[in-house]
């Protein structure tokens, strides 16, 4: 965690409550993809279709305000590293940005999920942070503090897959 820190991106709009400096637990991954960040948006907001390419994603389904895809409010139910989860957009900004609160059906949010992508040359920058707060995110820091850092690498890697026709 404390190297995920130490190169957290700077680019990420933080909601209140989630500042990674006093998180629980924290993950940082960024990737350049060979594709544009437009084509690369089209696979993060559709996310009914992550379980296709995505293998830590099962069961996602817009509940609310999003129709097919992910859009600016959108309520959505999926289960990932096992758990089921409700996750609701609260950042969007079509083709660079793409923030969500986490939570378990029910409760308040205990993290906070963001993508930031950036044009790079004809490729595109992608980051991916994320803070949990909280005693399931402290649990997990305790049993396994690098599971989401590396399920997030899984994610970028798959992302560059789909994303580059590959």
């Amino acid at each position: 965690m404390q190297s995920d820190l130490a190169n957290r991106s700077p680019d990420i709009h933080w909601p209140e409550g989630f500042d990674p400096t006093t998180a629980d637990l924290f993950s940082h991954n960024e990737l350049v993809i060979n594709a544009s960040c437009e084509k690369i948006w089209s696979h993060i907001i559709d996310a009914t279709k992550w379980p296709q390419w995505y293998p830590n994603s099962k069961n996602v389904q817009i509940n609310a305000g999003g129709g097919n895809i992910l859009q600016s409010g959108t309520i959505f139910r999926w289960e990932t590293f096992g758990l089921p989860l409700e996750s609701r957009i609260n950042e969007f900004e079509p083709f660079s940005r793409i923030g969500w609160y986490g939570y378990a059906p029910g409760a308040q949010p205990t993290f906070y999920h963001t993508w930031y992508l950036a044009s790079f040359g004809d490729s595109c920058r992608v980051v991916t942070d994320e803070v949990g707060k909280g005693k399931d995110a402290t649990h997990l820091r305790a049993t396994d503090e690098s599971l989401m850092h590396h399920g997030h690498e899984i994610w970028l890697a798959t992302l560059k897959w789909v994303s580059e026709g590959k």
